[in-house]
Protein backbone atom coordinates (compact mmCIF):
# COMPACT_ATOMS: atom_id res chain seq x y z
CA UNK A 1 0.00 0.00 0.00
CA UNK A 2 2.96 2.34 0.28
CA UNK A 3 3.46 5.21 2.71
CA UNK A 4 0.52 6.08 4.94
CA UNK A 5 -0.35 8.88 7.37
CA UNK A 6 -1.97 8.20 10.72
CA UNK A 7 -2.95 10.59 13.51
CA UNK A 8 -3.39 9.37 17.07
CA UNK A 9 -5.00 11.02 20.07
CA UNK A 10 -3.93 10.62 23.72
CA UNK A 11 -6.52 7.89 24.29
CA UNK A 12 -4.88 5.76 21.58
CA UNK A 13 -7.56 6.23 18.91
CA UNK A 14 -5.99 6.45 15.47
CA UNK A 15 -7.23 7.24 11.99
CA UNK A 16 -5.64 7.29 8.55
CA UNK A 17 -5.60 10.47 6.50
CA UNK A 18 -4.43 11.72 3.12
CA UNK A 19 -3.48 14.96 4.89
CA UNK A 20 -3.99 16.31 8.39
CA UNK A 21 -3.06 19.17 10.67
CA UNK A 22 -2.21 19.66 14.33
CA UNK A 23 -1.93 22.62 16.67
CA UNK A 24 -3.56 26.03 16.67
CA UNK A 25 -6.15 26.45 13.91
CA UNK A 26 -5.89 22.76 13.03
CA UNK A 27 -9.58 22.55 12.14
CA UNK A 28 -9.31 25.43 9.66
CA UNK A 29 -6.22 23.81 8.13
CA UNK A 30 -7.94 20.42 7.97
CA UNK A 31 -10.96 21.99 6.21
CA UNK A 32 -8.65 23.75 3.72
CA UNK A 33 -6.84 20.49 2.97
CA UNK A 34 -10.13 18.64 2.60
CA UNK A 35 -11.28 21.15 -0.05
CA UNK A 36 -7.99 21.02 -1.94
CA UNK A 37 -7.63 17.23 -1.92
CA UNK A 38 -10.74 16.11 -3.75
CA UNK A 39 -10.60 12.74 -5.44
CA UNK A 40 -7.78 10.23 -5.36
CA UNK A 41 -5.19 12.08 -7.42
CA UNK A 42 -1.61 11.67 -6.29
CA UNK A 43 0.49 14.75 -5.71
CA UNK A 44 4.14 15.09 -6.62
CA UNK A 45 6.59 16.01 -3.86
CA UNK A 46 6.70 19.62 -5.13
CA UNK A 47 2.90 19.82 -5.22
CA UNK A 48 2.71 18.42 -1.69
CA UNK A 49 5.18 21.01 -0.38
CA UNK A 50 3.24 23.71 -2.23
CA UNK A 51 -0.01 22.53 -0.64
CA UNK A 52 1.56 22.52 2.84
CA UNK A 53 2.91 26.06 2.48
CA UNK A 54 -0.33 27.24 0.85
CA UNK A 55 -2.36 25.79 3.73
CA UNK A 56 -0.25 27.60 6.31
CA UNK A 57 -0.38 30.83 4.36
CA UNK A 58 -4.15 30.67 3.92
CA UNK A 59 -5.05 29.62 7.46
CA UNK A 60 -2.64 32.01 9.16
CA UNK A 61 -3.28 34.83 6.64
CA UNK A 62 0.45 35.38 6.25
CA UNK A 63 2.94 35.74 3.44
CA UNK A 64 6.06 33.80 4.29
CA UNK A 65 9.72 34.32 3.45
CA UNK A 66 11.94 31.29 3.12
CA UNK A 67 13.61 32.09 6.46
CA UNK A 68 10.18 31.93 8.19
CA UNK A 69 9.57 28.27 7.36
CA UNK A 70 11.05 24.89 8.10
CA UNK A 71 9.93 22.14 5.75
CA UNK A 72 10.95 18.49 5.93
CA UNK A 73 10.00 15.66 3.62
CA UNK A 74 10.04 11.87 3.60
CA UNK A 75 9.26 10.08 0.35
CA UNK A 76 8.89 6.49 -0.71
CA UNK A 77 11.96 6.83 -2.94
CA UNK A 78 13.98 8.55 -0.20
CA UNK A 79 12.65 7.38 3.20
CA UNK A 80 15.21 9.42 5.13
CA UNK A 81 13.85 12.53 6.94
CA UNK A 82 15.25 15.51 5.04
CA UNK A 83 14.92 19.20 5.89
CA UNK A 84 14.69 21.45 2.84
CA UNK A 85 17.31 24.17 2.49
CA UNK A 86 16.39 27.86 2.51
CA UNK A 87 17.09 27.87 -1.25
CA UNK A 88 14.70 24.96 -1.87
CA UNK A 89 11.98 26.65 0.20
CA UNK A 90 12.60 29.90 -1.68
CA UNK A 91 12.16 28.04 -4.98
CA UNK A 92 8.84 26.64 -3.74
CA UNK A 93 7.67 30.11 -2.63
CA UNK A 94 8.63 31.50 -6.05
CA UNK A 95 6.68 28.70 -7.75
CA UNK A 96 3.64 29.50 -5.60
CA UNK A 97 3.91 33.22 -6.35
CA UNK A 98 4.14 32.55 -10.09
CA UNK A 99 0.92 30.52 -10.00
CA UNK A 100 -0.99 33.40 -8.35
Amino acid sequence: RGPQLFKTDPAGYFAGYRATAAGAKHQEAFNYLEKKLKGDELLSTDDTVELAIGTLSSVLAANFKSQDLEVAIVTKDNPKFRVLTVEEIDAELTRIAEKD
